[in-house]
């Protein structure tokens, strides 16, 4: 998991360090990694199903354009950073059993060094997987706006802005000597251990509120391409657009399942400082350690395509039939296939009504 919390324990500690040793008697170290290494183990194997190849295809054997390509890509490179995100909660929750704790033993300096390395890989990857989910709401947003992807943008905002913002805010909270709880006043709390907290939180919560807004304005106006395509608005297409609004809501309500549990901690220490509910809190640590690296098993599921029969995986050791896709003709095809070259996440199957118009399932 990434929170700025768990990250102050990579520093150093003094047996006076009142409040963070009553927090650690509350909190159960061992089953904190084991629900660690669980959700993380399934965020692993939920990146690299998402990370493989695979065949995109309809009934009527059309293969998606370009546009879905584009789609796709986006897709990877956020399973690329939930993949690298979860293996290193993985690997720390490893090596944090064997030790048999969380908080380095006083003057360990090699396993503040762990740590803080650790804690720095998560929140990296984490943080451009936040960017990567907000690209794709922007390039969807673009498709249907008939406008040109900005992929090395979206590369350089992933990458570079995740970089600044880690190297930022664990590099007040660290350096020079990892001593943030050492000491700490007022001023050394404000300008040591918040703006880690807001270097976090800020993104976290920037998408949680872009990608409903951007999602909202995609949906209007894939409701006035539907209907211009068509020119018509019956339940064939009022079906088609419910279809596509759960697929935002999901994907939407997935991101709010795995992250509010963080935004509600941040708040509960601001506005609690001085009154810690510790017993609250560790609950809530153990919900984040659960649902932050299942945010790789749950993107598996609500970026593919949920209808039977639409894609097939390509596994990479199993040899494949020479011929995998036959081409048959559909009634009305080429009005039905102008939705495939604009929506990206239009991937529903088709089939012919009785008054000669294709649908969507």
């Amino acid at each position: 998991m990434s929170d700025p919390t768990i990250q102050t324990f990579c520093c150093h500690h003094s047996n006076t360090s009142n409040i963070t040793m009553a927090i650690m008697k509350e909190f159960n170290t061992e089953a904190y990694n084991c629900v660690c290494l669980f959700s993380s183990t399934l965020g692993i194997l939920g990146a690299l199903y998402q990370i493989l190849p695979r065949q995109q295809f309809s009934k009527s054997g059309r293969w998606y354009s370009f546009t879905a390509v584009r789609g796709r890509k986006i897709i990877i490179w956020l399973a690329v950073s939930d993949l690298f995100a979860s293996l290193g909660v993985f690997i720390r929750s490893l090596i944090w059993i064997r030790n048999k704790n969380i908080m380095p033993a006083v003057d360990d300096h090699s396993s503040v060094i762990f740590c803080v390395i650790s804690s720095a890989w998560v929140q990296y990857f984490y943080i451009a997987s936040w960017i990567w989910t907000l690209c794709y709401a922007i390039d969807m947003k673009l498709v249907l706006s008939e406008k040109d992807s900005w992929f090395a943008s979206y590369h350089i905002a992933a990458w570079l802005i995740s970089a600044v913002l880690t190297t930022a805010g664990l590099g007040l909270l660290y350096l020079p000597d990892a001593n943030c709880h050492v000491n700490t006043t007022l001023m050394d709390t404000l300008t040591r251990i918040l703006p880690n907290y807001l270097a976090t939180y800020i993104p976290m919560a920037t998408v949680m509120i872009a990608n409903p807004c951007l999602y909202l304005f995609s949906t209007r106006d894939m409701q006035k391409i539907i209907t211009c395509s068509s020119g018509q608005y019956t339940n064939r297409e009022r079906d088609l657009l419910d279809a596509v609004r759960v697929k935002f809501s999901t994907i939407n309500c997935v991101f709010y399942l795995c992250w509010l549990p963080n935004l509600i901690n941040g708040l509960l220490i601001w506005t609690l400082w001085f009154n810690l509910p510790v017993e609250l809190l560790t609950n809530i640590w153990y919900m984040m350690a659960f649902t932050n690296p299942l945010q790789a098993l749950f993107n598996s599921l609500v970026y593919r395509r949920w209808n039977s029969g639409s894609e097939k995986i390509i596994v990479p050791w199993k040899k494949q039939e020479s011929s995998e896709v036959q081409n048959f003709n559909t009634p009305n095809s080429s009005t039905v296939d102008s939705f495939d070259e604009n929506l990206p996440l239009l991937q529903s199957l088709r089939r012919s009504s009785i008054n000669g118009y294709s649908t969507y399932k």
